[in-house]
């Protein structure tokens, strides 16, 4: 008579069969990692006691998140904020507590080839918006200036929509890159962002809408500042008083990230950027630990 084998026992063999074939993999980290992902992965399929049409539900999931991503748009990186994955990999990589500006989701919406621009430029091409000049300096964690440092920004229109978005907008509107001076000062002139929804028309829109949270992240600009022998930086800035910060869609927000856009009504100060009154004004240093 066979010996009867238990079904929890069934499930180990499978799991330490797929495990066993990992031992010969030569590049150690990769054997690290695949090993962890089989075991988590079989530990979540014997957990919820995932069913055939599920996991098929599953693999046509990830296959239309793959079929959305083109040039102008990445579903996977947008699935991954939305599971809190990004910011969980931005805090393991970047710890907040060396004394240099934090990092945050990079987001699904960054285009390369934006145009270098002068100090002072406007990165508006349509003149849409509420005009919102930004300025600082590039530091390092001595409070020392850092000259020639890159600053890559980009933010949506007043719509809510990144140029590539919207059919109605110029190419790489409110898009541009600045050098910061000797002194390590930075300004250029964009709009006051505006809060807005995460597109929902695809797979992540789904999986939002099935667990009934909201696609709205708060109001804010995107910024990858770097410079040569400094750590780059990927973050935001956070306009305060936006209703989302505390619901942001992706997890990105952070304390230090938030600040006031001020409006300003000098006639003669809005001459110097080329822009009418009145208009708003933020000031932010972004601090640059070395490499």
């Amino acid at each position: 008579m066979s010996e009867v084998i238990s079904k929890e026992a069934v499930e180990e063999k499978i799991t330490q069969n797929v495990l066993n074939s990992l031992e010969q993999t030569p590049d150690p980290r990769l054997k690290t990692i695949m090993t962890a992902l089989i075991s988590h992965l079989h530990g979540f399929v014997r957990e919820v006691e995932l069913t055939e049409a599920e996991w098929f539900y599953a693999i046509q999931f990830l296959t239309r998140v793959g079929q959305m991503c083109d040039d102008k748009r990445q579903e996977f990186i947008l699935l991954s904020d939305t599971l809190g994955v990004s910011m969980l990999v931005d805090a393991i990589n970047h710890p907040s507590n060396e004394g240099n500006t934090e990092n945050t989701v990079f987001g699904p919406f960054y285009r390369g080839g934006a145009q270098e621009l002068p100090l002072g430029a406007n990165i508006s091409q349509d003149g849409k918006g509420e005009p919102a000049v930004v300025r600082g300096r590039v530091l390092n964690t001595k409070g020392e200036p850092i000259a020639n440092a890159l600053l890559d920004v980009w933010e949506t229109n007043e719509n809510g929509l990144y140029e590539q978005q919207d059919p109605d907008q110029p190419d790489m509107n409110l898009r541009g890159k600045f050098h910061s001076d000797n002194q390590g000062i930075y300004y250029f002139v964009g709009i006051k962002p505006v809060s807005y929804g995460i597109p929902t028309d695809g797979p992540v829109g789904e999986m939002l809408r099935g667990t009934a949270r909201h696609p709205f992240r708060p109001a804010h600009i995107h910024l990858l500042v770097s410079a040569e022998d400094y750590a780059p930086v990927t973050t935001h800035l956070f306009v305060r008083g936006d209703e989302y910060l505390g619901s942001d869609a992706v997890f990105g927000v952070k304390d230090s990230l938030i600040v006031d856009f001020v409006q300003n009504d000098s006639v003669e100060e809005a001459a110097r950027y080329q822009l009418k009154a009145p208009f708003y004004t933020v000031e932010y240093d972004f601090i640059l630990k070395p490499q």
